[in-house]
């Protein structure tokens, strides 16, 4: 994490200080400082797979659902980080319309998990 936030100031100081003569290039920068630590998320997210799949063999999870759960995480993962990258450089409108596409993504992912709930639901109470 440490590595992390020296990364992330270290990138915003230097855009700043890029700023005041070439605004384009702070943008580029800011990206650029955005899209590295991206990749070092990437490479914690591994362990949480490792983790999760871990998990799924101790306690006998059907793997359908961990690969849902694991889509929805990778879905909100890319669409906060292209929302605030579209956010930083002044496109509001567009981060919240990501945010939007990505939720529908989300219900859309998740909708075999909500229908075998419901299934299971029915067959409790005897339908």
């Amino acid at each position: 994490m440490l590595q992390a936030a020296m990364i992330g100031i270290a990138g915003v100081l230097l855009a700043l200080q890029i700023k005041a003569v070439k605004p384009e290039f702070a943008v580029y920068l800011s990206i650029a400082t955005s899209v590295f630590l991206l990749f070092l998320a990437a490479q914690r997210l591994e362990i949480v797979v490792e983790s999760v799949k871990l998990i799924q063999n101790s306690i006998s999870i059907h793997s359908s659902y961990i690969q849902v759960l694991l889509k929805i995480i990778g879905i909100t993962y890319i669409a906060e980080f292209a929302s605030d990258i579209c956010r930083d450089a002044g496109y509001a409108a567009i981060a919240g319309q990501i945010g939007v596409f990505s939720k529908l993504s989300i219900l859309a992912v998740s909708m075999p998990i909500i229908t075998a709930l419901l299934d299971t639901i029915h067959g409790f109470l005897g339908g």
